[in-house]
């Protein structure tokens, strides 16, 4: 039985190296598409607040809009990163099961991904 290291540590980066460029790109695109959204409704409430035409009375409501802007933004940055990290993890996994049955000769049981 013969075992390259070299190449399974290759594997795993190479595997690795494109499901983070594809996935950060998303991201990237996500966030910035997002970001623009809540500046600019920054902005506009900033805008109102300042010619009165948001009110001590609504003012609350529409900064406590931003508040969840933010936290919905968070929110989904996290569920799209825990993604990439089990797309990630059941790659590589799956490259390290190639490796032994190559080497071995013998077909492992079915890998169950998360």
């Amino acid at each position: 039985m013969t075992f390259d290291i070299d190449q399974l540590i290759a594997d795993i980066k190479n595997t690795s190296t494109a499901i983070l460029m594809k996935d950060v790109e998303t991201v990237r695109g996500f966030s910035t598409r997002q970001l623009n959204g809540i500046a600019h409704q920054t902005a506009l409430i900033a805008s109102g607040i300042a010619s009165g035409q948001i009110t001590e009375v609504t003012r609350d409501f529409f900064l406590q809009q931003l508040v969840e802007l933010a936290q919905n933004f968070v929110n989904t940055l996290v569920g799209l990163i825990l993604a990439t990290v089990e797309r990630l993890w059941n790659a590589i996994v799956s490259v390290i099961w190639n490796a032994i049955s190559k080497a071995t000769g013998i077909a492992l049981p079915a890998f169950k991904p998360l």
